[in-house]
């Protein structure tokens, strides 16, 4: 039996670095044209951009997740479908590196998910996204006998309801308890199929915006998200925030903790991955959910200090170091 598996994307990222990618904020005028965040990086059309530095990694939900639990020393698995092509090869590799035993579906049409991540010289980031062979996981592809595991992590991107909801159901049967980060495309399907899901997970991990986005509750009404979600999720709601730190709900409490101070930010990508599958961790081995957030927060304040989702993830001993010993972790009655 393996502690943990992921279930998820894939991805092969390239990193492109350049002063040369600027970050413009004119909110009035760029909504008008179709960016809605106010914000927008651009550079000069037409012209041959100079890139400073230029690295390859994997990434992906599942990857990235499963990354933090093998470096802990839990036994650990991975679902993933990816292409017949040399990226595929590279993520498996990876993979085997980490010693994670990975179920591999392969496509022989579709390529292996592929991301270009634009980085200004300030950390700031946009992510181009090809989606390929990731999100096409069909159900006569999952190996249902060896979903054999105490806990799930389940990072879903675009694979279909009724495949995720058909693994949700065996590892219910299994009683291995779940963790789940909806994706966009999860949280813009009905209501009543995305509840039907999060009803039957232990841990739903999500940023403020897609929290207020399943609850229907305002972006800054904190109080009212987890109330909400206690009616939706009967285990812990997580909401992180950015820079702010993060939000956690076990249903009688909300336990509020800023961000543990970075030595130096290069890159946000994997950021979420890394406080998720930490906090999961943290559950996992103490049960305290304020252990959880520390480790949830020392795992991501180390990623963003290296390019890529997986570089600076963390080790069993590294959580011990002084750096991460002081969060000061608010709670306060729900």
């Amino acid at each position: 039996m393996f502690d943990i598996i992921t279930i998820g994307t894939a991805t092969r990222d390239v990193f492109l670095k350049s002063k040369l990618f600027k970050i413009l904020r004119a909110k009035k005028h760029l909504e008008k044209l179709g960016f809605i965040t106010g914000e927008a990086e651009c550079f000069a059309l037409g012209s041959k951009i100079e890139i400073e530095d230029a690295e390859i990694t994997v990434g992906g939900g599942a990857t990235n997740t499963a990354v933090t639990f093998a470096r802990y020393g839990l036994k650990t698995a991975s679902l993933i479908r990816i292409g017949n092509d040399p990226s595929g090869d590279e993520i498996t590799s990876s993979l085997k590196k980490e010693k994670i035993e990975a179920f591999v579906v392969r496509d022989a049409k579709r390529r292996t998910a592929y991301s270009t991540i634009l980085l200004s010289s300030g950390g700031e980031r946009t992510i181009l996204v090809y989606r390929g062979a990731s999100e096409s996981l069909e159900e006569r592809e999952v190996p249902f006998s060896k979903l054999n595991a105490k806990w799930a992590y389940i990072a879903p991107g675009g694979i279909s309801f009724p495949v995720i909801e058909k693994i949700v159901a065996t590892l219910k049967k299994n009683n291995t308890f779940i963790a789940f980060n909806p994706s966009k495309h999860y949280i813009a399907l009905p209501k009543a199929k995305l509840h039907k899901i999060l009803h039957e997970v232990d841990i739903v991990l999500v940023n403020r915006e897609e929290a207020s986005r399943i609850t229907g509750v305002s972006y800054e009404n904190t109080r009212g998200i987890f109330k909400k979600f206690d009616d939706i999720v009967p285990g812990i709601a997580v909401m992180t925030d950015g820079k702010k730190g993060a939000f956690v709900s076990d249903g009688s409490n909300i336990f509020e903790s800023p961000a543990f101070h970075k030595e130096k930010f290069i890159d946000s990508t994997g950021a979420g991955d890394a406080f998720s599958s930490a906090f999961v961790v943290g559950i996992m081995k103490t049960k305290s959910i304020e252990e959880a957030i520390r480790m949830g927060m020392a795992n991501s304040a180390s990623v963003v200090e290296y390019v890529g989702a997986q570089k600076g993830i963390l080790h069993k001993r590294e959580y011990h170091d002084a750096r991460w010993k002081k969060l000061a972790i608010k709670v306060n009655k729900l």
